[in-house]
């Protein structure tokens, strides 16, 4: 099959960015101070086309349960939020109180923050404490690569039918073809799991680092 796929240059992904709901002052705003204090994590935070998609896709769906397994200072989290219904709630699992400290004042500052529940510890403990019933319409996993099949293992049970995992980093730059590294090489079993999983569907998106969506049956 031929591929229709083009490569991003930096021109091409500024219009797209510039054309696709871009990110407003509060969003530049956290994405500036993030580069600037934390400039060796900085790569953790989502691409802005991914904000706008994850609030186009809360939207879409309807979302009044969510859950976020990753936070890092809060723009994914910011973007789910600011796509919730009326009434919805966004719960988020990090295990740093440095990171999600940023996270805090920007969803403050965009006058989201009571929607949004943080808890804090590792994700694979504290996932546990949510109720064991199918309720969650949304969940987006970006977090510790190595833990991506326990935080899986633990959202599928509990989202509703129709409810909508989204995994980001599925390509690592790349390197799920030959991984180099341990988190490559987790990457490369997990989208291997999650297409050999019955219980839902599944496509692969090359947004940003690549973007698995997953709808549970």
């Amino acid at each position: 099959m031929t591929t229709k796929s083009i490569p991003l240059t930096s021109e091409l992904h500024a219009y797209l960015v510039e054309h696709g709901a871009p990110p407003d002052e509060i969003m530049r705003d956290l994405a500036e101070e993030t580069r600037a204090a934390l400039p060796n994590d900085a790569q953790m935070q989502v691409a802005p086309e991914q904000a706008a998609f994850l609030t186009f896709l809360t939207r879409l769906l309807g979302v009044r349960q969510a859950v976020e397994v990753g936070t890092f200072t809060g723009l994914s989290s910011l973007a789910i939020a600011r796509g919730l219904s009326e009434g919805g709630r966004l719960t988020c699992f990090d295990i740093s109180e440095k990171f999600t400290g940023i996270a805090r004042r920007y969803w403050a500052r965009a006058g989201v923050d009571d929607r949004i529940e943080l808890r804090i510890g590792p994700a694979g403990d504290t996932l546990r404490e949510l109720p064991h019933e199918r309720h969650l319409d949304f969940a987006f996993i970006d977090a510790d690569k190595t833990g991506y099949p326990v935080y899986w293992a633990e959202l599928v049970p509990r989202m509703r039918p129709g409810g909508v995992i989204a995994v980001d980093n599925v390509l690592r730059g790349g390197r799920v073809i030959a991984p180099q590294n341990a988190d490559d090489r987790a990457i490369a079993a997990f989208n291997d799991e999650v297409l050999a999983d019955v219980r839902v569907d599944a496509v692969m998106l090359p947004i940003a680092d690549g973007l698995t969506l997953a709808r549970v049956h």
